[in-house]
């Protein structure tokens, strides 16, 4: 059986750390460290997805134009186009996306609203457990 985004939520949980478009970088850069998180899903109207900012949007924000951008609001240096998923796509499918998109954090969507977030932690792990219990099986196959 195939893990699906919706397992892994439904184990970890869908709380979401999200924040308006108009916050400034420093405010997002302040969740960044307080939640020991590394992306912060920005939120529009009905909870629907306006953007996503990481702790990489920030380097690049801070690289481009200085400390001075902090002040700066988020929908400035913001990852608008971004990529999500529904609950029914399975880890496997999740892990090609990640490694060959190059982002570690994808917003989960249902009916148009934000519904939890995987990281690239969470794949792994649902990962390791699932190769884990392959093991216990085959163990227990040959022990017979």
């Amino acid at each position: 059986m195939s893990i699906t985004v919706r397992m892994i939520l439904a184990e970890k949980g869908r709380a979401v750390v999200t924040a308006k478009a108009d916050a400034s970088i420093s405010e997002i850069a302040m969740i960044l460290h307080q939640n020991r998180i590394g992306a912060v899903v920005i939120v529009g109207k009905n909870d629907s997805i306006a953007g996503i900012f990481t702790e990489r949007d920030l380097v690049g924000a801070i690289g481009k134009h200085g400390a001075g951008c902090l002040s700066h609001p988020v929908s400035e240096a913001m990852t608008e186009n971004v990529y999500r998923c529904d609950e029914g796509v399975s880890v496997n499918e999740l892990m090609q996306v990640m490694t060959k998109r190059h982002f570690r954090h994808v917003p989960v969507e249902v009916d148009g609203r934000l519904a939890g977030i995987i990281s690239i932690g969470d794949v792994v792990k649902s990962r390791i457990r699932e190769v884990e219990q392959e093991a216990e099986h085959i163990k227990s196959y040959i022990a017979g």
